[in-house]
């Protein structure tokens, strides 16, 4: 397992993590397998979409924000529970194939961090599983 950090710089935000996870694929070596990558926060989370067009994000942070608003009639008293709802909805980990020692993505599609709890300093763990 490798573990890296993210920093995001706003409080909602996609950070596309795709090449460091390649690079973490790449140093296992596995030709073939599964990679796991997993976000141990409760206000952040991962997931893999269209990294072509950056207004694919921007949409689907906007959607979110429609559908769970930051401001609402909310019990948990941090501040925060938007983000823990949407962490939970997004989900912690994504897991991906590995083929012909790669990512095996689709043509459009990224891996990314998610934040919707920053500015923070956040942990992602890749698990490369050899077949």
């Amino acid at each position: 397992m490798e573990v890296f950090e993210v920093n995001s710089s706003g409080r909602v935000e996609f950070i596309d993590i795709t090449e460091r996870v390649r690079s973490v694929v790449r140093s296992a070596g596995a030709k073939r397998g599964l990679c796991v990558v997993y976000v141990p926060h409760t206000t952040a989370a991962v997931t893999v979409n269209e990294s072509y067009d950056p207004d694919v994000a921007s949409d689907i942070i906007a959607t979110l924000g429609r559908l769970i608003p930051h401001k609402g009639p909310y019990r948990h008293g941090e501040g925060n529970s938007d983000a823990h709802a949407k962490a939970s909805l997004v989900g912690s980990s994504e897991t991906i194939p590995i083929v012909d020692g790669k990512l095996d993505l689709g043509t459009w599609q990224g891996i990314f961090f998610t934040e919707f709890d920053g500015p923070r300093r956040r942990r992602v763990r890749v698990t490369v599983a050899p077949a």
